[in-house]
Protein backbone atom coordinates (compact mmCIF):
# COMPACT_ATOMS: atom_id res chain seq x y z
CA UNK A 1 0.00 0.00 0.00
CA UNK A 2 1.25 3.27 -1.10
CA UNK A 3 0.72 6.34 1.29
CA UNK A 4 0.61 9.65 -0.03
CA UNK A 5 0.52 12.63 2.76
CA UNK A 6 0.58 16.09 2.36
CA UNK A 7 -1.19 15.35 -1.51
CA UNK A 8 -4.54 16.77 -1.79
CA UNK A 9 -7.61 15.19 -4.04
CA UNK A 10 -6.94 16.31 -7.58
CA UNK A 11 -9.40 17.79 -10.08
CA UNK A 12 -9.55 15.59 -13.29
CA UNK A 13 -5.49 14.93 -13.04
CA UNK A 14 -3.75 13.20 -16.18
CA UNK A 15 -0.15 11.10 -15.92
CA UNK A 16 2.39 12.57 -18.36
CA UNK A 17 5.68 10.44 -18.31
CA UNK A 18 8.88 10.27 -19.77
CA UNK A 19 11.95 8.32 -19.28
CA UNK A 20 15.35 8.69 -20.63
CA UNK A 21 17.12 6.28 -22.38
CA UNK A 22 16.19 3.99 -25.52
CA UNK A 23 12.61 5.45 -26.07
CA UNK A 24 13.94 9.27 -25.73
CA UNK A 25 16.17 10.27 -28.94
CA UNK A 26 17.44 13.35 -28.36
CA UNK A 27 16.12 13.74 -24.85
CA UNK A 28 13.13 15.49 -26.58
CA UNK A 29 10.64 13.32 -24.20
CA UNK A 30 12.28 14.01 -20.92
CA UNK A 31 13.33 17.28 -21.61
CA UNK A 32 9.27 18.26 -22.48
CA UNK A 33 8.26 17.13 -18.91
CA UNK A 34 11.17 18.49 -17.49
CA UNK A 35 9.68 21.64 -19.27
CA UNK A 36 6.12 21.23 -17.38
CA UNK A 37 7.70 20.64 -14.21
CA UNK A 38 9.33 24.51 -15.12
CA UNK A 39 7.30 25.95 -16.04
CA UNK A 40 3.90 25.17 -13.91
CA UNK A 41 6.81 24.67 -10.52
CA UNK A 42 5.83 21.26 -10.05
CA UNK A 43 6.13 20.23 -6.86
CA UNK A 44 7.87 16.60 -6.42
CA UNK A 45 6.42 14.09 -3.77
CA UNK A 46 7.65 10.71 -4.34
CA UNK A 47 10.80 9.18 -5.44
CA UNK A 48 11.36 5.31 -6.25
CA UNK A 49 13.48 3.19 -4.40
CA UNK A 50 17.16 3.37 -6.80
CA UNK A 51 18.36 0.10 -5.47
CA UNK A 52 15.22 -1.82 -6.75
CA UNK A 53 15.46 -0.81 -10.33
CA UNK A 54 18.90 0.62 -11.60
CA UNK A 55 22.44 -0.99 -11.93
CA UNK A 56 24.88 1.90 -11.12
CA UNK A 57 27.39 0.87 -13.21
CA UNK A 58 24.93 1.62 -16.01
CA UNK A 59 23.44 4.51 -14.55
CA UNK A 60 26.28 6.13 -12.26
CA UNK A 61 25.39 8.24 -9.53
CA UNK A 62 26.43 11.72 -9.31
CA UNK A 63 28.60 13.53 -6.75
CA UNK A 64 28.49 17.06 -6.17
CA UNK A 65 28.89 19.65 -3.44
CA UNK A 66 26.56 22.16 -1.92
CA UNK A 67 28.60 24.74 0.19
CA UNK A 68 31.36 22.74 0.56
CA UNK A 69 29.28 19.47 1.52
CA UNK A 70 29.84 16.32 -0.69
CA UNK A 71 26.63 15.09 -1.92
CA UNK A 72 25.07 12.15 -4.16
CA UNK A 73 22.31 12.61 -6.39
CA UNK A 74 21.20 8.38 -7.19
CA UNK A 75 19.24 8.03 -10.86
CA UNK A 76 16.34 7.34 -10.25
CA UNK A 77 12.38 8.53 -11.06
CA UNK A 78 10.76 11.32 -9.43
CA UNK A 79 6.94 11.91 -9.14
CA UNK A 80 5.96 15.71 -8.90
CA UNK A 81 2.35 17.15 -8.91
CA UNK A 82 1.03 20.51 -10.68
CA UNK A 83 -2.07 21.85 -9.32
CA UNK A 84 -4.58 23.64 -11.45
CA UNK A 85 -1.50 24.16 -13.76
CA UNK A 86 -3.56 22.89 -17.06
CA UNK A 87 -6.61 25.22 -18.51
CA UNK A 88 -8.94 23.63 -20.84
CA UNK A 89 -11.07 25.27 -23.52
CA UNK A 90 -13.97 25.77 -21.11
CA UNK A 91 -11.89 27.28 -18.53
CA UNK A 92 -11.85 24.65 -16.40
CA UNK A 93 -8.56 23.35 -14.80
CA UNK A 94 -6.88 20.44 -14.19
CA UNK A 95 -3.93 18.80 -12.53
CA UNK A 96 -0.92 16.90 -13.98
CA UNK A 97 1.05 14.34 -12.25
CA UNK A 98 4.72 14.00 -14.11
CA UNK A 99 6.58 11.28 -14.07
CA UNK A 100 10.09 11.63 -15.51
CA UNK A 101 13.34 9.42 -15.14
CA UNK A 102 15.32 6.87 -16.15
CA UNK A 103 14.12 3.42 -18.03
CA UNK A 104 14.86 1.18 -15.47
CA UNK A 105 17.59 -1.50 -15.59
CA UNK A 106 15.63 -4.29 -13.80
CA UNK A 107 12.31 -5.37 -12.49
CA UNK A 108 10.21 -3.70 -15.19
CA UNK A 109 6.92 -5.06 -13.96
CA UNK A 110 7.46 -4.11 -10.41
CA UNK A 111 8.57 -0.59 -11.81
CA UNK A 112 5.35 -0.46 -13.29
CA UNK A 113 3.12 -1.45 -10.43
CA UNK A 114 4.93 1.05 -8.59
CA UNK A 115 4.02 3.88 -10.63
CA UNK A 116 0.67 2.32 -11.22
CA UNK A 117 0.01 2.04 -7.19
CA UNK A 118 0.23 6.26 -7.63
CA UNK A 119 -1.69 6.43 -10.05
CA UNK A 120 -4.41 4.65 -8.25
CA UNK A 121 -4.01 6.44 -5.05
CA UNK A 122 -3.91 10.59 -6.88
CA UNK A 123 -7.42 9.09 -8.80
CA UNK A 124 -5.58 9.43 -12.31
CA UNK A 125 -8.24 9.44 -15.23
CA UNK A 126 -6.00 9.12 -17.71
CA UNK A 127 -1.93 7.97 -18.76
CA UNK A 128 0.29 9.89 -20.99
CA UNK A 129 3.75 8.52 -22.25
CA UNK A 130 5.93 10.57 -24.05
CA UNK A 131 8.55 9.30 -26.66
CA UNK A 132 10.81 9.96 -28.99
CA UNK A 133 12.63 7.62 -31.70
CA UNK A 134 14.99 8.22 -34.92
CA UNK A 135 13.73 8.35 -38.30
CA UNK A 136 13.96 9.37 -42.15
CA UNK A 137 12.54 12.86 -41.31
CA UNK A 138 14.55 16.15 -41.92
CA UNK A 139 14.96 18.79 -39.46
CA UNK A 140 13.82 21.40 -41.86
CA UNK A 141 9.91 20.30 -41.62
CA UNK A 142 7.12 19.68 -38.47
CA UNK A 143 7.94 17.08 -36.15
CA UNK A 144 6.05 14.55 -37.34
CA UNK A 145 4.07 12.99 -33.98
CA UNK A 146 2.05 9.62 -33.19
CA UNK A 147 -0.41 9.38 -31.38
CA UNK A 148 -1.10 5.69 -30.34
CA UNK A 149 -2.92 3.69 -27.64
CA UNK A 150 -3.54 -0.33 -27.49
CA UNK A 151 -7.06 0.42 -26.23
CA UNK A 152 -9.70 -0.15 -29.34
CA UNK A 153 -12.24 2.47 -27.49
CA UNK A 154 -9.86 5.05 -26.75
CA UNK A 155 -8.60 4.67 -30.73
CA UNK A 156 -12.28 5.24 -32.03
CA UNK A 157 -13.51 7.87 -29.00
CA UNK A 158 -10.27 10.30 -29.37
CA UNK A 159 -9.18 9.29 -33.12
CA UNK A 160 -6.12 7.83 -32.48
CA UNK A 161 -4.01 5.15 -33.94
CA UNK A 162 -4.50 1.61 -32.46
CA UNK A 163 -1.16 0.21 -32.17
CA UNK A 164 0.28 -2.63 -34.55
CA UNK A 165 3.83 -2.55 -33.62
CA UNK A 166 5.36 -6.02 -32.97
CA UNK A 167 8.99 -6.51 -32.00
CA UNK A 168 11.65 -4.90 -29.35
CA UNK A 169 10.15 -2.85 -27.20
CA UNK A 170 11.28 -0.09 -23.85
CA UNK A 171 9.66 0.80 -21.39
CA UNK A 172 7.34 3.21 -22.93
CA UNK A 173 5.79 0.42 -24.51
CA UNK A 174 5.46 -1.82 -21.43
CA UNK A 175 4.29 1.19 -19.45
CA UNK A 176 1.47 1.82 -21.83
CA UNK A 177 0.30 -2.28 -21.35
CA UNK A 178 0.53 -2.42 -18.23
CA UNK A 179 -2.03 0.58 -17.69
CA UNK A 180 -3.91 -1.37 -20.14
CA UNK A 181 -4.11 -3.95 -17.87
CA UNK A 182 -4.85 -2.05 -15.00
CA UNK A 183 -7.26 -0.35 -16.38
CA UNK A 184 -6.08 2.51 -17.30
CA UNK A 185 -6.45 4.59 -20.23
CA UNK A 186 -3.19 5.26 -21.48
CA UNK A 187 -1.87 6.93 -25.04
CA UNK A 188 1.85 7.19 -26.21
CA UNK A 189 2.85 9.86 -28.31
CA UNK A 190 5.84 9.87 -30.10
CA UNK A 191 8.42 12.27 -32.06
CA UNK A 192 10.47 11.66 -34.59
CA UNK A 193 14.02 12.84 -34.34
CA UNK A 194 16.28 13.19 -37.58
CA UNK A 195 18.57 10.43 -37.21
CA UNK A 196 21.88 12.77 -38.99
CA UNK A 197 21.17 14.93 -36.04
CA UNK A 198 20.61 12.61 -33.07
CA UNK A 199 22.33 14.31 -29.73
CA UNK A 200 20.62 15.85 -27.42
CA UNK A 201 19.25 18.49 -27.31
CA UNK A 202 16.29 18.77 -29.69
CA UNK A 203 14.05 21.78 -28.61
CA UNK A 204 11.97 21.35 -31.96
CA UNK A 205 10.93 17.65 -31.08
CA UNK A 206 10.15 18.59 -27.24
CA UNK A 207 8.18 21.33 -28.57
CA UNK A 208 6.19 19.01 -30.99
CA UNK A 209 5.80 16.64 -28.25
CA UNK A 210 3.77 19.88 -26.05
CA UNK A 211 2.07 20.62 -29.08
CA UNK A 212 0.82 16.96 -29.42
CA UNK A 213 0.00 17.17 -25.58
CA UNK A 214 -2.11 20.03 -26.02
CA UNK A 215 -4.65 18.90 -28.40
CA UNK A 216 -4.79 15.65 -27.07
CA UNK A 217 -5.89 17.18 -23.83
CA UNK A 218 -7.43 20.18 -24.64
CA UNK A 219 -5.25 22.09 -22.84
CA UNK A 220 -2.89 25.39 -22.73
CA UNK A 221 0.66 24.82 -22.36
CA UNK A 222 3.01 27.95 -21.59
CA UNK A 223 6.24 27.91 -24.00
CA UNK A 224 8.18 29.90 -22.26
CA UNK A 225 11.59 30.01 -24.65
CA UNK A 226 10.69 26.84 -25.91
CA UNK A 227 9.96 28.27 -29.52
CA UNK A 228 13.04 30.34 -29.49
CA UNK A 229 14.92 27.56 -28.82
CA UNK A 230 13.66 25.69 -31.52
CA UNK A 231 14.28 28.13 -34.32
CA UNK A 232 18.01 28.27 -32.86
CA UNK A 233 18.56 24.68 -32.93
CA UNK A 234 16.77 24.63 -36.57
CA UNK A 235 19.53 27.29 -37.86
CA UNK A 236 22.36 25.99 -36.51
CA UNK A 237 21.89 22.53 -38.00
CA UNK A 238 21.03 24.50 -41.36
CA UNK A 239 24.19 25.80 -40.67
CA UNK A 240 25.89 22.52 -40.42
CA UNK A 241 24.25 20.87 -43.20
CA UNK A 242 25.46 23.63 -45.47
CA UNK A 243 28.85 23.14 -44.74
CA UNK A 244 28.65 19.68 -45.97
CA UNK A 245 27.41 18.85 -50.01
CA UNK A 246 26.64 15.17 -49.16
CA UNK A 247 24.70 16.22 -46.25
CA UNK A 248 22.87 18.95 -47.78
CA UNK A 249 21.98 16.70 -50.55
CA UNK A 250 20.59 13.65 -48.48
CA UNK A 251 18.39 16.39 -46.49
CA UNK A 252 16.91 17.78 -49.86
CA UNK A 253 16.16 14.30 -50.65
CA UNK A 254 14.39 13.45 -47.26
CA UNK A 255 12.29 17.20 -47.80
CA UNK A 256 10.91 15.97 -51.78
CA UNK A 257 9.94 12.98 -50.07
CA UNK A 258 8.03 14.27 -47.06
CA UNK A 259 6.30 16.81 -48.77
CA UNK A 260 4.92 14.38 -51.80
CA UNK A 261 4.21 12.21 -48.76
CA UNK A 262 2.09 15.02 -46.94
CA UNK A 263 0.71 17.17 -49.35
CA UNK A 264 -2.91 15.65 -48.94
CA UNK A 265 -2.48 16.56 -45.55
CA UNK A 266 -1.72 20.65 -46.19
CA UNK A 267 -5.30 21.43 -45.39
CA UNK A 268 -7.45 23.96 -42.85
CA UNK A 269 -7.14 20.95 -40.18
CA UNK A 270 -3.80 21.47 -39.88
CA UNK A 271 -4.28 25.60 -39.72
CA UNK A 272 -7.06 24.98 -37.41
CA UNK A 273 -5.21 22.90 -34.78
CA UNK A 274 -2.86 25.78 -34.71
CA UNK A 275 -5.17 28.31 -34.25
CA UNK A 276 -7.29 26.53 -31.58
CA UNK A 277 -3.57 26.50 -29.96
CA UNK A 278 -3.05 29.85 -29.97
CA UNK A 279 -6.37 30.65 -28.52
CA UNK A 280 -5.96 28.48 -25.40
CA UNK A 281 -2.60 29.78 -24.36
CA UNK A 282 -4.02 33.44 -24.83
CA UNK A 283 -7.02 31.99 -22.59
CA UNK A 284 -9.74 32.96 -25.41
CA UNK A 285 -13.08 30.91 -26.30
CA UNK A 286 -12.37 27.40 -28.57
CA UNK A 287 -14.45 24.54 -29.36
CA UNK A 288 -14.92 22.14 -26.37
CA UNK A 289 -13.55 18.83 -26.91
CA UNK A 290 -14.76 15.62 -25.86
CA UNK A 291 -16.16 15.56 -22.24
CA UNK A 292 -16.16 18.73 -22.02
CA UNK A 293 -19.72 20.62 -21.64
CA UNK A 294 -20.82 21.06 -25.35
CA UNK A 295 -18.20 18.50 -26.50
CA UNK A 296 -18.64 15.68 -28.93
CA UNK A 297 -18.98 13.07 -26.71
CA UNK A 298 -18.06 11.79 -23.20
CA UNK A 299 -14.17 11.54 -22.76
CA UNK A 300 -13.22 8.07 -21.49
CA UNK A 301 -10.74 10.08 -18.80
CA UNK A 302 -12.86 13.04 -18.20
CA UNK A 303 -14.93 13.53 -15.13
CA UNK A 304 -19.02 14.48 -14.80
CA UNK A 305 -18.18 18.48 -15.82
CA UNK A 306 -21.27 19.30 -13.51
CA UNK A 307 -19.67 17.28 -10.31
CA UNK A 308 -17.82 20.61 -9.50
CA UNK A 309 -15.58 19.04 -7.80
CA UNK A 310 -13.50 15.98 -8.14
CA UNK A 311 -14.43 12.24 -7.63
CA UNK A 312 -11.35 10.27 -7.56
CA UNK A 313 -12.22 6.91 -9.19
CA UNK A 314 -10.35 4.32 -6.92
CA UNK A 315 -9.38 1.32 -9.66
CA UNK A 316 -8.32 -2.07 -8.74
CA UNK A 317 -4.92 -2.63 -7.62
CA UNK A 318 -2.43 -3.29 -10.02
CA UNK A 319 -1.29 -7.34 -10.22
CA UNK A 320 1.51 -8.12 -8.12
CA UNK A 321 4.98 -8.87 -9.82
CA UNK A 322 4.51 -12.45 -9.53
CA UNK A 323 2.03 -11.68 -12.50
CA UNK A 324 1.91 -12.37 -15.82
CA UNK A 325 3.93 -9.78 -17.77
CA UNK A 326 2.58 -7.02 -19.67
CA UNK A 327 2.19 -7.57 -23.08
CA UNK A 328 5.02 -6.18 -24.58
CA UNK A 329 2.95 -4.50 -28.05
CA UNK A 330 4.86 -1.12 -27.61
CA UNK A 331 8.13 -0.47 -29.57
CA UNK A 332 10.45 2.08 -29.00
CA UNK A 333 14.08 2.28 -29.68
CA UNK A 334 15.04 3.85 -33.09
CA UNK A 335 13.18 1.87 -35.35
CA UNK A 336 9.23 2.55 -35.47
CA UNK A 337 7.16 3.97 -32.77
CA UNK A 338 5.43 1.92 -30.43
CA UNK A 339 3.49 2.26 -27.50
Amino acid sequence: MIELEGVPELVDPVMVAAFEGWNDAGDAASAAVAHLEREWKGEVFAALDAEDYYDFQVNRPLIWLDDGVRRITWPTTRLSVIRGGATGGSGRRRDLVLVRGIEPSMRWRSFCNELLGFAHELGVEMVVVLGALLGDTPHTRPVPVTSVTSDEELARSLDLEESRYEGPTGIVGIFQEACAHAGFPAVSLWASVPHYVSQPPNPKASLALLNALEDLLGVGIPLGDLSEDARAWQLGVDQLAAEDSEVAEYVQSLEQARDTAELPEASGEAIAKEFERYLRRRGGPQEPGPGEPGGAGPGPFLKDPSSGRARPRRRRKPESDAGPPPTAEGGGGPAEPGE
